[in-house]
């Protein structure tokens, strides 16, 4: 595993945990060797994964589109920064570039990003780990509510097993190295009669 794409709040939080959170995974990716691929801010959790990476002597590439710039103040220390046109953009590049995808606490654009690439995961687009990294409880109901799905037969269990989750980001990164994709759901014609 080279590189992780981590998905994040561009706020900081309530509480200094999730800064902690956020820095404690930008120090073990930088341990491990592993690229930091994300959005290219200086701001929130987004900016304090980066800094601690780089304050570690890790290697951190940031994906940003032109109209964020200035608005969500791109790093200015990053070992590359890539500016692409859209939110597409960025989504489909930190993708391509990514050998896995964690999301830290964040608001409704992190959760758009991590429920995208699951999805994509489920559709067999890609075969990598899909992670919460769960600091302060902060995903207790998300876990939940996929766990509600899976009950009532919205979600198959063996996509419930894509949702890789821990409190720490050693424990969800020796789960990403261990990882292996299920099977992909089809939909037979056989199948649809019988349901």
């Amino acid at each position: 595993m080279k590189s992780i794409a981590v998905y994040c709040g561009s706020s900081i939080g309530a509480s200094p945990v999730y800064q902690e959170g956020a820095r404690a995974l930008g120090y073990e990716l930088a341990e491990r060797g592993i690229t930091l691929i994300y959005g290219g801010a200086s701001v929130g959790l987004m900016g304090e994964v980066a800094s601690s990476v780089l304050e570690r002597g890790g290697h951190a590439i940031g994906v940003l589109p032109s109209f964020l710039q200035d608005r969500e103040i791109a790093h200015t220390t990053l070992s590359e920064l890539i500016i692409v046109d859209s939110m597409h953009e960025r989504k489909a590049k930190m993708a391509e570039l990514a050998d896995g995808f964690i999301a830290l606490p964040g608001g409704p654009g992190t959760m758009e990003e991590y429920f995208e690439i699951l999805t994509w995961g489920q559709l067999a687009l890609h075969h990598k780990p899909c992670g919460l990294l769960n600091i302060n409880h902060y995903y207790d109901s998300l876990i939940a509510l996929f766990d509600h799905m899976t009950q009532e037969r919205f979600m198959h269990d063996n996509y419930r097993s894509m949702v890789i989750t821990d409190t720490t980001p050693s424990g969800i990164l020796d789960q990403f190295v261990n990882y292996t994709p299920p099977a992909v759901k089809t939909y037979r014609t056989d199948q649809r009669a019988r349901s």
